[in-house]
Formats: C-alpha cells, sequence, structure tokens
C-alpha cells in the first residue's frame, strides 16, 4: 500500500461506499485500497439496459466529491466493476 497525502478524516473505504449507496438506488458497493488507490464493485438494478460506460459515469459521479483537490483521500480508481443483480430463478 502506498502513501498518499490526505487531510480527510475517517475511513475512506467508508466514504466511498456510503457515497456510492447514497447516490446509485439499491446499491450494494464493494470498496478495497488504500493509500489512495482502490477497486471498487457495484451491484444495483439501476445499471440495467445502460452500457457499462454509462454505468460507471454513475460511479464517478457518486464519489466524485472524495477525488477533489491536491489532497483528495482518493488518487485513483484501480478497478471499477458494474453488475446488475442476477434475478432468482
Amino acid at each position: 500500500m502506498s502513501s498518499h497525502p490526505t487531510d480527510f478524516q475517517g475511513s475512506v473505504i467508508d466514504a466511498l461506499r456510503e457515497a456510492i449507496e447514497r447516490q446509485i438506488p439499491d446499491s450494494r458497493a464493494a470498496v478495497n485500497g488504500g493509500g489512495g488507490h482502490f477497486s471498487i464493485e457495484v451491484t444495483s438494478p439501476a445499471f440495467a439496459g445502460k452500457s457499462m460506460l454509462e454505468s460507471q459515469r454513475m460511479v464517478y459521479g457518486a464519489i466524485a466529491h472524495l477525488m477533489k483537490g491536491e489532497m483528495a483521500p482518493v488518487h485513483a480508481v484501480d478497478s471499477l466493476k458494474t453488475r446488475t443483480p442476477i434475478a432468482p430463478a
């Protein structure tokens, strides 16, 4: 895990997950990483019928405030996966 200077207080992983789940309807977000670099996987029915790019833009829109400024807690999203839930059989 690399060092990334930030003045953010608290858990960046929790902040990312909460921002995504608050902005994207019925979503579940799994976030891993640290040192400014994170991997995110989001599952939501809101992604149904959307392209991969549209779905990823929704996620980036939800976390944009955590990526702004020189001391932002999120330097990079190294991996971003979006999925729709699997319907029960």
